[in-house]
């Protein structure tokens, strides 16, 4: 996870997660919200107010963890001192007794760490439709902050999966002229995910002081090309969040001069969280690298690398080992961009399987051999004859997503 920043600047990995950055504690707990007894409830809590920047689901059926906390962003001026989390039940279409739950909820975090509950921000994941139990998320609240710590990032995470195979988790210290800061991040997601907006839930620390403009944009510019830039299945959740908190701990301020080096350390965190979902996604035996190049334009180049990645026939080709240039073809003339056949071209790793009108099926099983590995990259070129491209991660679809998703409920 080393990555280049700006002139001046060294981002390096370091372990330690959500709670990486200092000024921040975390705890994970079992509430009993999950039937099968695992964690299910995580909180984070920074040692003083913190400045606070979100993105929320564009999805118009908005979780009631989602409301409340836009509504506590805009109240507390962009400053947060906790963020609780719940997993097994997501808290959404639960009319006004899911609203006052999450309201509730912020309320006795407040009580507890002696904020204003305007600065408590809530977050759930689960199963849509069904009530949220308060008294369980009470009583896990005092078991987690009990146990809250500076080492308790890798608890947190693993309280906040559904599905997930794994916990996910990453950080960097952030080496600069003004000194040394650290970010760092923990994040789910497995199945429901397409990105518009963040597709997930994702909670980012950083001990750098940031100001609250300054931080909103940042997040916003490393979700673009991180969490905007992944998809498993095509679906936009109720419930995607991503926060972002800076303690300002490490006496290192941003300002613009420092932003291009606060930015590349984010995308870094982001990035691996982001990758790593689709990696652990739902039946997913490969990660996959689909861009689009020679676009007409930054939106085009976006738009044809989602419509490609969310092939159902593309990605049930990859995981077929099957090297179908074809509907790789398919679906960027489908996708509603500038787009020239007789000038395309459709790369399978190395291989080129198809340019300016041609195709090289002889080159198929070589293709083939490429797709049997566990991280593969697809490119189209649009033939368009701009300079733009976007890359988006995605998965291949297998009967194991079927069968987890068939069953989620019952």
């Amino acid at each position: 996870m080393t990555a280049t920043g700006p002139e001046g600047v060294t981002i390096a990995p370091v372990d330690g997660g959500v709670t990486a950055a200092a000024g921040f504690r975390a705890a994970g707990v079992a509430c009993g919200i999950k039937k099968t007894g695992a964690p299910d409830l995580a909180l984070i809590v920074a040692d003083g107010p913190a400045t606070a920047a979100a993105v929320f689901t564009t999805n118009k059926a908005q979780a009631a963890p989602v409301v409340v906390s836009r509504e506590h962003l805009a109240g507390s001026g962009g400053l947060a001192r906790a963020i609780i989390v719940n997993s097994g039940c997501a808290n959404a279409c639960t009319g006004p007794e899911g609203m006052a739950v999450a309201r509730s909820t912020a309320d006795f975090v407040a009580s507890m760490t002696g904020c204003r509950a305007d600065q408590v921000l809530v977050a759930s994941t689960g199963v849509i439709g069904v009530q949220l139990d308060l008294d369980k998320l009470r009583k896990g609240a005092i078991a987690a902050a009990n146990i809250l710590s500076r080492t308790g990032g890798g608890d947190a995470a693993v309280a906040i999966m559904t599905t997930d195979r794994a916990p996910k988790s990453a950080a960097v210290t952030v080496t600069t002229a003004a000194g040394t800061y650290r970010v760092g991040g923990m994040a789910k997601g497995a199945g429901m995910i397409e990105p518009h907006m963040a597709t997930m839930l994702g909670f980012i620390t950083t001990d750098a002081a940031v100001p609250a403009p300054l931080l909103q944009r940042a997040l916003r510019d490393a979700v673009d090309v991180t969490f905007n830039a992944i998809t498993i299945d095509g679906d936009t959740s109720t419930n995607d969040t991503v926060f972002l908190l800076a303690s300002g701990a490490s006496g290192v301020e941003v300002a613009d001069a420092g932003y291009p080096g606060f930015v590349a350390a984010l995308r870094t965190v982001c990035g691996a969280l982001a990758r790593a979902i689709v990696r652990g996604g739902e039946g997913a035996t490969k990660l996959v690298a689909v861009s689009a190049s020679g676009a007409a334009s930054d939106a085009d180049a976006k738009r044809a690398a989602h419509t490609i990645a969310n092939s159902l026939l593309v990605k049930t080709a990859i995981h077929g080992g099957d090297p179908n240039w074809g509907r790789l073809l398919a679906a960027a003339g489908r996708a509603g961009v500038a787009f020239d056949v007789e000038h395309a071209t459709v790369r399978i790793g190395p291989v080129v399987l198809f340019k300016d009108g041609v195709p090289f099926d002889d080159r198929a099983p070589e293709a083939a051999v490429y797709l049997t590995g566990s991280d593969l990259e697809i490119d189209v070129g649009l033939g368009a004859g701009g300079p733009h491209s976007a890359t988006v991660w995605t998965c291949d679809l297998s009967a194991e997503y079927v069968a987890i998703n068939a069953d989620y409920r019952t």
